[in-house]
């Protein structure tokens, strides 16, 4: 008796534990939301290479509109997984336009604008150890090399289509130690000098820390980074809001102020 009276307490237990998570989800949290006058907030899906600027335009737009802005910040590929996974959330902001078409494709996307220019550069340890120079001389031998994941993130999809657009992605995939999921981590690990050269987004070169190789407009592939609201979004006044937020004067002024071309722009114009 002692035992069937413990099955039956637990039981209790599951169940109330059910309900309670089934109370939980979006719908329910609108309607929390409501009942306590408290403002809707955002869920953003954004590329790891963006995070500085974003961070600081969550911000601003919590200051200005009331409204929190909460980020999940991964490679746009894997971004683009999650999404189709649960199809929740509010914003899409990828590292390049090819992630942003594929979410189009998937009926994901609706208001869209586009931002700002992703250029690729080269990096390397202060000093530059390795001599690097130019792009052919990633195809050295023994030069040691990082790319992203092409599987992962924006820039690593991208190194494979740059290499192949000058003819060293052999010689320069012989040269890689390593492919990382994001480009943060390139900057990381170049900057300890665990690798001669790495390919990243100009934006996020520090001076400081690393000695940067521009790769010619010519020889180089341009992205525009897209920004847009969710077809899935439970608010979509507010997301349509911060879409426009991001893509206005304002929100463009704080990519520019940490490194960032906008677009559009008169010598990339539209790649």
């Amino acid at each position: 008796m002692h035992n069937k009276r413990i099955v039956f307490m637990l039981l209790l237990v599951t169940c109330a534990s059910v309900f309670i998570c089934g109370c939980t989800g979006p719908a329910a949290t609108a309607e929390s939301n409501e009942a306590t006058g408290e403002s809707a907030s955002l869920l953003v899906y954004c590329g790891a290479g963006m995070r500085e600027p974003m961070d600081e335009i969550g911000t601003v737009f919590t200051e200005k509109y009331g409204n929190a802005v909460n980020y999940n910040f991964a490679g746009s590929s894997a971004l683009l997984s999650q999404m189709e996974l649960v199809k929740q959330g509010d914003v899409y902001m990828p590292g390049a336009t090819s992630y942003f078409d594929a979410a189009r494709e998937k009926g994901f996307v609706e208001k869209e604008e586009l931002v700002v220019y992703h250029v690729p550069v080269i990096v390397v340890p202060k000093g530059n150890p390795a001599n690097i120079t130019c792009l052919a001389d990633l195809a050295r031998p023994g030069v040691k090399v990082e790319l992203g994941d092409a599987e992962a993130c924006a820039i690593g999809k991208l190194c494979d289509s740059l290499l192949a657009k000058n003819g060293i992605k052999d010689e320069v995939f012989a040269n890689t130690v390593a492919r990382t999921a994001t480009v943060n981590e390139l900057i990381v690990h170049t900057s300890l000098g665990q690798t001669d050269a790495a390919i990243v987004w100009e934006d996020l070169y520090e001076s400081e820390k690393l000695d940067l190789v521009k790769i010619p407009k010519e020889q180089n592939i341009i992205k525009i980074v897209p920004i847009g609201s969710l077809t899935f979004s439970e608010q979509k006044e507010l997301a349509d809001q911060f879409v426009a937020f991001v893509s206005s004067d304002e929100g463009k002024a704080i990519f520019t102020a940490h490194g960032f071309t906008t677009y559009p722009d008169s010598y990339y114009g539209t790649v």
